[in-house]
């Protein structure tokens, strides 16, 4: 699963991308075509659920779970018909999971907006309005096709060309694909395409360091476009994360401290991003590391266990779990095991935000 990180060109998208996986790397220059390929990083989503656990079970090491963020260069208006290396950049975006996009919400001479003024619902727009006509692009190319092997009698051919009417109409109606509610067959049908508007977002603030908790009216704009999209917001200076993330500790915590954070504004947007990609976490802890998993919400203790290896889903017989609640009760998983608080689940257990788990498997 991974994030993609787009945004009009200089409204700081590139600036965040390197502070997020502390790439020292020279700044892009002040133009709107600056990066072509995408970059990308991993960044650990934070969570202090891993030092409840190890301040109980002592390990060599821990790992948090990780997260997959793609730099797309910057959209312009015309994209969709090839403006800025378009068709390019939208390639990329159609191979991410989710979109955090980064809008401008602070003034700056020195920082040329591409659109001439600062305009962070306008920015949306634009991009919104580029991914829907490349959708719409997508299934017009795709729809002759769907209906030539429809007439032959293909039963997913017709749940393509049923898909594809439905969210022609949907974008014929100026509404993204993600606020479609489509059978899970006709989704499943149309998959493939990657379709961009249909994908979950994540909306990025960057804010001037004067306004680090987002009180400008630009801001409070984004806020209510997201509220009424089912999106969420984080507020960021992509500038003075830069700076943070370049510090060595304990220079990164005294100039936290000396603004007012109690963790820089980065840890926010790893974790909503992983929210934003429908991810939780489940937990295994034992003397050689305890370990934070990502797994999609609603997955199953089998699913769960292959994203450990292959041969732990494939063998699955059970899973054994039990709680931090129980380990801070009880202090030790020796203790959870007499008291009877461990839980042993099988096939159908659909797995929990935070469970602590043993697997146990047979290949």
């Amino acid at each position: 699963m991974e994030a993609g990180i787009v945004g009009l060109p200089n409204v700081g998208k590139s600036t965040l991308f390197n502070a997020l996986t502390c790439s020292r790397a020279a700044q892009s220059e002040n133009y709107p075509f600056c990066t072509i390929e995408p970059n990308e990083g991993i960044v650990s989503v934070p969570d202090d659920r891993l030092s409840r656990i190890t301040h109980y079970i002592t390990p060599q090491k821990t790992i948090p779970a990780m997260l997959k963020l793609v730099d797309i260069a910057g959209i312009v208006k015309g994209a969709s018909e090839g403006q800025g290396l378009g068709n390019k950049f939208l390639s990329h975006i159609r191979q991410v999971d989710a979109i955090v996009q980064v809008v401008r919400c602070f003034e700056d001479p020195d920082v040329t907006h591409v659109s001439g003024s600062v305009d962070p619902l306008s920015d949306i727009d634009t991009i919104e309005t580029e991914l829907m006509l490349a959708d719409i692009q997508t299934l017009e190319n795709s729809l002759a096709k769907a209906q030539r092997s429809a007439r032959s009698g293909d039963k997913e051919a017709k749940l393509r060309v049923s898909a594809i009417e439905k969210c022609n109409e949907h974008l014929a109606n100026d509404q993204p694909l993600r606020t479609l509610k489509l059978p899970e067959a006709e989704a499943d049908a149309i998959s493939s395409y990657g379709l961009m508007t249909a994908k979950p977002v994540l909306y990025v603030a960057n804010v001037d360091e004067n306004d680090l908790q987002g009180d400008d009216p630009l801001v409070r704009k984004v806020r209510e476009y997201a509220e009424s999209s089912g999106a969420s917001v984080v507020c960021v200076c992509a500038k003075l994360e830069a700076e943070i993330a370049e510090l060595e500790e304990p220079d990164r915590s005294e100039m936290l401290s000396d603004l007012g954070l109690t963790e820089p504004a980065l840890n926010q947007i790893a974790r909503e991003a992983y929210r934003t990609l429908g991810l939780q976490s489940y937990f295994t802890a034992g003397e050689k590391e305890v370990r934070a998993w990502p797994v999609p919400i609603g997955a199953t203790a089998p699913q769960a266990a292959g994203v450990i290896h292959s041969d732990f889903e494939r063998g699955f017989i059970r899973v054994e779990i039990y709680s931090l609640d129980d380990l801070e009760n009880y202090k030790s998983e020796k203790e959870i095991r007499q008291a009877g608080k461990l839980r042993i689940e099988g096939k159908a257990y659909i797995m929990q935000d935070g469970d602590i788990c043993h697997f146990l498997f047979n290949v």
